[in-house]
This record gives C-alpha cells, structure tokens and sequence, in this order.
C-alpha cells in the first residue's frame, strides 16, 4: 500500500486529489492544509510519498520541503503552477530534494481532473519506487543550502571566448528525466569553461520551465547554457536546454551543425525526446565522434538510440542506479547492453573530460 500525503490549502484541491488516489486500490490518502500540518502528520502518518502545493498559509511549501528532508526524507512530489514564479519555486524544490513535480490544471481545475488524474497517479507511482539511498543528493542539497547561508565560496563562472565547435571535435547528448535538474547541475557544474565539446540536453519538462532551468544553470556553471528556440551553431564549451513541449534535433546549418527545436512527433511519447535526438545526431555526426549521457528518469527514452549509438562505434554513459533519483532510462540502456560505463553521476564530468583530452591528442 502506497501512502500519500496530500498537502494543499485549497479543499478542492485535496477532495479532487483525495478522489483520485482513492480510486487506486494499492493507494491510501490523508491531508494536510499546510506545512505546519503536514510536518505533524510525518511521523503520525509516515507517508511514503509527500504531494506538496507551494503556495500556502503559515508554512509554503518550500519550507516545508527544506523541513521534510531533515526530519524525515521522503518522496515529495511539488504540485506547481504553469508559470515563470512557479517554474523558478519548482526549480529550488527539485533542488532542495523533490523528486518531480506535476503542473496545476489551468482553469477549471474540476474539469480537467480526468486528463490530468493519470499524469498525477503514475508520477506519485514512480515517487514510491525513489529509494532514499537512491536519493543521497537530497541531504547533501540541504547541506550545501545550509553552507550557503553562512558563506560558503562562490562558483567560479569565468568565461573564455566561446569557439564554433569543428567538424573533428565531439558532441554530448545527454538525455534525462525525472530528478533531472539537479543531476544536470551535478554534471554541468562539474565541466571547465574549457570544455572542448558542445552538450546537446533533451530534458523531459514543460515548455515554461525549461527556460529558468537554462538560465538557472547558466547562472551556476562554468560553461555557457542556453535554452534552445532556434537553429543555434553549437560551439565549445557551451550546454544546450531542448525547449519544453518540443523536440531538441541536431541538423545541419550554413556554418556547421547546429541545435533546433523541432516539433513533437507522435512517434515519441516523451519531449524532449532523447531517442530523436540521439538519431538525429547520427544523421549529421560521425558515431565515434558521439557521447550519448543517459541519466534519472522513469521509464525508456534514449536507451534504444544510445545502445544503437555504442553499437555504432560510439561512446555512451548510464547514470548507475546507486546516484539516479529513478534507475528507469540508465537502466534500460545497461539492460540493452548499451552503456559504455555505468558511473554515479558525480564521476560523470571526469569521464567526459577524460575522453576530451585523449580525443585531441589522437
């Protein structure tokens, strides 16, 4: 039986929420109307995953999130507005230890309940299978949040003169899902201004967040990020956002190859699609110039393509299941034979950086 709490000031919220996990017969249910409320109900009631509105009387959200991941971890799932605000407090939740968060209906949220009942069910589902040894990152967020409030060292985020990638160099693509922000944190933060190779990142998230997180990101790495919304020529030392809602492809422009955004295809059930991506990479680049990052995220995208990319002739590298929030994607692709090395995600840069280095001396 999976116990959820559900923690919303808005009684509709909890009633049409409380109505569709009760339908779930492996599913049990109790409320809370605020954080104050709902940290009482954490040893009372020991939920194993936390649905967790932002916005809310006496204690918001992220408080309580910051709360819940000293007292007692758990899965929480951030219930958030569709946004710029929503999108930055979900950002900082993610960062804090959530796990994944699910969009408020828009409108009549009654109305809506029916479409937006199996997206809230199967997230809490794949909530309840993130172990909490799985889910390390969590404390140590809390820690370095902690650190910060009492002065601790700045990133350095000084930048060279980014150049236009050559047709010799390497290309990453990295594929991820949920508990993704803070593994492409971990993974981007982690890389020298002098980078040599561009990053092309297919991000499963809605199109109003993945704007922040791209400049979120920038704001913490060394290496440039952007969001993709054009043919953009992919250049050294330089990370690319796919846009929510979309598909991120690599083509071929007038100056070399470039990043665009493509529209979703039916084809592909999740977008960015990291399978599309993959695929048109290979199009355009050679497969032994091709770094496939397979990380955090439930279910398949990305495991197909990336173990016909090592087949190929080219690299790929899965999040190992001891650091992803959800082992779904990286496993699929280890199961399929198609990881090169399977790492925790905090050895992944220095993998990378290896394999730059020995490309320019061959």
């Amino acid at each position: 039986m999976i116990k959820i709490l559900v923690v919303d000031d808005s009684a509709l919220v909890r009633k049409l929420f409380g109505g569709v996990f009760s339908a779930e017969v492996d599913m049990e249910v109790t409320f809370a109307r605020n954080g104050v409320e709902a940290l009482e109900l954490l040893d009372s009631f020991q939920p194993d995953v936390v649905t967790l509105d932002v916005n809310m009387p006496l204690m918001n959200g992220l408080d309580c999130l910051d709360q819940i991941m000293v007292r007692r971890p758990c899965p929480v799932v951030m219930v958030s507005s569709l946004t710029e605000e929503g999108a930055q407090a979900t950002l900082e939740a993610l960062r804090l230890g959530a796990i994944d968060f699910v969009p408020k209906p828009q409108g009549a949220v009654s109305l809506r309940m029916s479409e937006f009942a199996p997206t809230l069910v199967s997230k809490v589902r794949a909530a309840a299978t993130a172990k909490i040894r799985a889910s390390r990152r969590l404390k140590e967020r809390v820690k370095q949040r902690i650190a910060g409030r009492h002065g601790s060292s700045p990133v350095d985020t000084s930048r060279g003169v980014q150049k236009a990638a050559s047709a010799g160099q390497g290309l990453v693509l990295v594929g991820t899902s949920t508990g993704g922000p803070p593994a492409l944190e971990a993974l981007l933060s982690a890389l020298p201004a002098s980078f040599p190779w561009p990053i092309v990142v297919a991000q499963h998230m809605p199109r109003t967040f993945t704007g922040p997180l791209a400049r979120r990101l920038d704001e913490l790495c060394a290496i440039r990020v952007a969001e993709v919304t054009k043919a953009m020529p992919l250049e050294a030392g330089c990370a690319y956002i796919g846009r929510g809602d979309a598909d991120v492809i690599v083509s071929m422009g007038v100056a070399g190859v470039v990043a665009m955004a493509a529209p979703s295809q039916q084809d592909y059930p999740w977008h960015p699609s990291t399978d599309r991506l993959v695929r048109s990479a290979l199009e355009h680049v050679a497969p032994h110039r091709l770094v496939g990052v397979l990380m955090t995220g439930m279910g398949n995208d990305g495991a197909e393509a990336m173990a016909r990319l090592r087949q190929m002739g080219g690299a790929t590298i899965a999040e190992s299941e001891e650091s992803a929030v959800i082992w779904g994607m990286p496993g699929e692709l280890v199961k399929r034979g198609g990881a090169t090395w399977v790492l925790p995600v905090t050895k992944i840069a220095d993998r990378l950086q290896k394999l730059a280095s020995n490309a320019s001396r061959s």
